[in-house]
This record gives structure tokens, sequence and C-alpha cells, in this order.
């Protein structure tokens, strides 16, 4: 007997549709789903957090990684790209902490098939 594939989403959920979702398709309660969505938002935020390990793997689906963003110096006269042959200053930047969402092989495959 072959598995029933569930239909294609057309419209973006919103919170409260996805948790009735879920509950509807596990057998738990609405609740109980909650509450592994409020720890997965936890576990999330404790690696990626600033003495974290800045990096977290949702297994086959996606990869969130920090990356540490130098400061750059001021520049002047630096050349215009939109404008040809007039020159601009650049303000300096302070360091930042950039977040990456990478997509992994189980969650491409969504997209193509």
């Amino acid at each position: 007997m072959a598995a029933k594939k569930a239909p294609v989403i057309k419209d973006r959920y919103n919170k409260s549709q996805m948790l009735t979702e879920i509950a509807e398709n596990t057998g738990l309660t609405r609740k109980q789903v909650s509450a592994v969505m409020d720890e997965l938002n936890e576990l999330i935020e404790r690696h990626v957090k600033k003495r974290g390990c800045g990096e977290f793997v949702l297994p086959g689906l996606l990869k969130i990684v920090t990356k540490k963003k130098a400061a750059t110096k001021a520049r002047k006269g630096v050349p215009n790209p939109f404008k040809p042959g007039e020159l601009m200053d650049v303000p300096a930047k302070p360091a930042s902490i950039q977040v990456k969402v990478r997509p992994l092989k189980k969650l491409k495959q969504y997209a193509v098939s």
C-alpha cells in the first residue's frame, strides 16, 4: 500500500496554523507542539548567542552560522561606482556579526520536486 501524499500548501501559514497542522498530524496537543517549538527556539538561541558555538544544524534541512565581520576604517576620495568621475567619502563601520541560514540537501530537493 503506497503512502498518501499531503496536498501542496498554496498560502503561507501563520504560527497558529502551523501549530494546528502539526498537532493534527502527530496526535500531540497544540500546547505540546507549542512547547516543542519554544524549546527549539531556545536551543537555536543558545547556539547562536554571543558566547555560543555560532553554528546550529537542523539535520537535513538547514544550517545557521554566525560570522564575525571586522570593522572598516573611513576612506576619503574613493571613486563613486554610480557616478563615474566623481569621488566620495566612505564612513567607518563598526565590527558586527553576520547570521547566515543555509539550506541543506533535503531542503534543496523539496524545492525542485
